[in-house]
């Protein structure tokens, strides 16, 4: 019997552009190759940019190049419903995987869709006016049309099936998985350190861009409490600008804590792995995710997790961390304080929060798409 031709619609993967949806889309079909199931065989199709950026996950599959850098989302769309319904007649594609989380209304073979969250349509106002329009347009006849829907966790399947009536049944989670770090080299984390001004001093990290879901204003007022009473500790903020970088640069102002927040910007992953590796804490106030990845590598690398109490990263989570409400400043200070002032819990939390990380895996994970390509094509 011939083994099913699965066909991996990366084209909509403009590789630095998209996000989390990145990694996780190429640690999964990394892991997929990886499995090497010997009745499913898989093609990619992406954009020009893919090879260069990823050139691991394409020598694992055979990779048909589209003929545009993905960078124009009519022009992708366009090719989405044109060039790719074509290549998938000359492939013999049994299935083809969307996983950008939208599906072209012309196909040549059963669609599968990755819905990553439904952010845009729980807060429209992060979104421009154009981008929002494109995904209420299409995200919903996109899941109405799918053999499978594939999300990362539990809290977005339930949204998708609450919000977009889609029947549970076609509903699949395929979670990330999680690779124990490499230890990080002791000498250059101590380079880092005295680099950065953080020599025996205990710091928060938050590892985001500041997009206004985010929340580093409700983070950045509850460290000014912990700031006042404790002159050693430091914020530490990773990552790069977005639109509510001119909000968080007021507030850090307005409350005197220029010498106490640290912003790093966007940092090589060497030196982000160094500054993980001390780190007093993860804190993670962020009023939406439909995953929240951040929190899981902290727990695999033996930080103490302080994480929103909303969406999935309770889920994530799973009671390894200090869960607050997003918005409550005085909640998140008390946290803070209670991990910094409290060797034991925090001793406590890190021991949790490895127990936790060990249960995600990518081998698991592929196995879980394996079994929804499996259930598509039938």
């Amino acid at each position: 019997m011939s083994p099913t031709r699965v066909g991996a619609n990366l084209m909509w993967l403009v590789p630095g552009v998209v996000g989390g949806s990145e990694e996780y889309s190429v640690r999964l079909l990394e892991a997929f190759g990886r499995l090497r199931p010997d009745d499913l065989e898989l093609v990619l199709f992406a954009n020009r940019g893919l090879p260069a950026a990823h050139p691991g996950l394409v020598a694992a599959f055979p990779t048909v190049i589209a003929p545009g850098s993905g960078a124009s989302r009519a022009s992708r769309v366009a090719l989405e419903s044109t060039w790719l319904a074509r290549q998938g007649r000359v492939e013999g594609l049994d299935v083809v995987h969307h996983l950008g989380g939208t599906m072209p209304s012309r196909r040549t073979a059963p669609g599968v869709v990755t819905i990553h969250d439904l952010q845009p349509f729980v807060h429209p106002e992060h979104f421009s006016r154009v981008k929002r329009s494109y995904l209420r347009a299409t995200v919903p006849p996109s899941v109405r049309r799918a053999r499978l829907v594939v999300t990362l966790s539990r809290f977005t399947r339930d949204d998708v099936v609450e919000r977009l009536g889609v029947d549970p049944d076609r509903m699949v989670l395929v979670p990330p998985g999680l690779d124990q770090p490499d230890p990080v080299d002791p000498r250059l984390v101590t380079r880092v350190l005295r680099n950065r001004g953080l020599t025996d001093r205990p710091y928060f990290l938050y590892p985001a861009i500041t997009y206004a879901h985010k929340n580093h204003v409700t983070l950045v007022r509850a460290f000014a409490h912990v700031a006042a009473a404790d002159p050693e500790p430091v914020l530490v903020l990773t990552g790069g600008e977005a639109d509510a970088e001119a909000d968080l640069r007021v507030e850090i102002e307005r409350l005197g804590l220029a010498g106490r927040v640290l912003r790093t910007g966007r940092v090589p992953v060497p030196e982000f792995d160094a500054l993980f590796a001390s780190a007093t804490a993860l804190t993670f106030p962020s009023r939406y995710e439909g995953f929240g990845m951040p929190v899981l590598e902290a727990m695999s690398r033996g930080i103490a997790v302080i994480a929103s109490s909303n969406t999935a990263l309770p889920e994530v989570a799973g009671g390894a961390g200090l869960l607050v409400d997003p918005d409550d400043v005085t909640a998140w200070a008390e946290a803070m304080t209670t991990v910094l002032r409290d060797p034991a819990r925090r001793t406590e939390l890190v021991a949790l929060g490895r127990a936790r990380a060990e249960t995600f895996n990518w081998q698991a994970s592929a196995g879980a798409l394996a079994a929804a390509y499996r259930v598509a094509a039938s």
